[in-house]
């Protein structure tokens, strides 16, 4: 059974969000897999000021927010998201070009190829590899997204966020790192803008590198059917979709999801996959590739709530 919210804290929320506090919320709406159970609060601020008092709110409570970004590279549980969800309105949408053009501030709900497009159209380099890479510019952040020998960690100048209070701080290096697919950043911390220092090239060399991008991204991934991206991490010196395929579980199904037979590191949901579904695919890859190479496939999509 569903454990309810700390008594009032709904009512909290609701106060200055009204309709976008949304109890029960299925989170298969909101995920590019269109799989995922409820949420037992989901919640799309559409300020720093109305962020901030949904995590002032739930702070003394001990119950646990997830931010969700834009849904993509997550496979959300069946038995949904206990807690809040955070989802990021249209408030955190805005982007903001320097005036040297040497850079932009985007805020975390901009979605990351329309930037990358926007950057490639001003004759400004660094975000080119990113075209077809879905999702929100916060969760690339998170994700340290990367494709074609780029990745976002090379072009971040600094990190607008909130704390898991509510404090409003700023991250920069040294103290903002990176690793393959992930960034170091503090337990709690909400992102809401991110400042990416580009630099100034010929527009049709940028536009050329952007088109190349587009042109393997378009070869290499299936299309039509909903997905999480890459399912595995690429392990050293080799390719999870090389590896998956090599144990010849292209085309494998569970329930209604699938190994992509165009990309094996793919799953696609051929419609009403459940998450076990998928879970069971993923499952299986690890196996067999283990078994056959001694390499144990690291996922890169992130799972979560209850299974």
């Amino acid at each position: 059974m569903r454990a309810a919210l700390p008594a009032g804290l709904v009512e909290a929320i609701r106060a200055p969000l009204g309709s976008r506090a949304r109890p029960g919320e299925p989170l298969a709406r909101h995920t590019s897999f269109r799989i995922g159970g409820p949420a037992d609060l989901l919640v799309l601020p559409a300020t720093t000021d109305e962020l901030a008092h949904v995590l002032r709110a739930a702070a003394p409570t001990g119950v646990r927010v997830t931010l969700l970004g834009g849904g993509s590279n997550v496979l959300v549980g069946d038995g949904g998201i206990r807690g809040i969800v955070v989802k990021l309105g249209r408030g955190f949408a805005a982007v903001e070009w320097r005036a040297d053009g040497t850079g932009v501030r985007a805020g975390a709900a901009v979605q990351l190829g329309r930037l990358a497009r926007a950057a490639v159209a001003r004759g400004l380099a660094g975000l080119e590899y990113a075209e077809g890479i879905p999702g929100t510019v916060g969760g690339a952040l998170f994700m340290n997204a990367g494709a074609y020998g780029g990745d976002i960690a090379a072009a971040v100048d600094a990190v607008e966020g909130l704390e898991a209070d509510g404090t409003s701080r700023s991250l920069a290096p040294p103290g903002l790192t990176f690793r393959y697919r992930r960034a170091e950043l503090p337990r709690g911390f909400v992102v809401t803008a991110v400042h990416f220092r580009l630099r100034p090239e010929a527009q049709p060399a940028v536009a050329a590198r952007m088109a190349d991008a587009r042109t393997r991204r378009v070869a290499a991934q299936p299309h039509g059917r909903a997905n999480a991206g890459s399912i595995f991490k690429n392990p050293n010196g080799d390719h999870a979709g090389r590896l998956i395929e090599a144990v010849g579980l292209k085309g494998l199904r569970a329930g209604r999801a699938r190994i992509s037979e165009q990309h094996a590191n793919f799953i696609v949901n051929e419609g009403g996959a459940r998450a076990v579904d998928v879970k069971t695919l993923m499952d299986q890859a690890q196996r067999a590739v283990w078994e056959r190479s001694g390499v144990w496939l690291e996922p890169e999509v992130q799972l979560v709530g209850s299974w």
